[in-house]
């Protein structure tokens, strides 16, 4: 009985030891698994990032369509014309600064919404 108390009591401080050692090694691994499925995926796409880059034209007739609205429609709107209207959603020229205020405005977006899925 006294031989079996001497090794547990020799025994006791390096199991813990061990487990101290093994547990700081596994927090490790953890931790280290942890940052490269983060830095992996980084490169994945957010539900914010996830929309299609388009040209300012594509966001401009997109918002147009989903809003049911004709180029005659937007453009009597904004009191251009309506080859303006298309000439802007084709890309053959772009809006000034107060039609794409006046733009977001009719669509019922910020100018910030509007220009979000566009690219640069």
């Amino acid at each position: 009985m006294v031989n079996i108390m001497n090794t547990i009591i020799i025994l006791l401080p390096v199991i813990l030891i061990n487990l101290v050692v093994y547990g700081v090694i596994f927090y490790v691994i953890y931790l280290l698994i942890r940052a490269l499925r983060k830095y992996l995926g980084s490169g994945k796409e957010t539900p914010d990032t996830k929309r299609i880059k388009q040209s300012l034209g594509e966001a401009l007739k997109a918002h147009r369509t989903r809003c049911g609205m004709t180029q005659e429609f937007v453009a009597e709107a904004l009191g251009v014309s309506r080859q303006a209207v298309s000439k802007w959603e084709n890309g053959t020229s772009d809006p000034t600064t107060s039609n794409l205020f006046a733009l977001a405005k009719l669509f019922g977006i910020s100018v910030e919404e509007l220009l979000r899925d566009v690219e640069r």
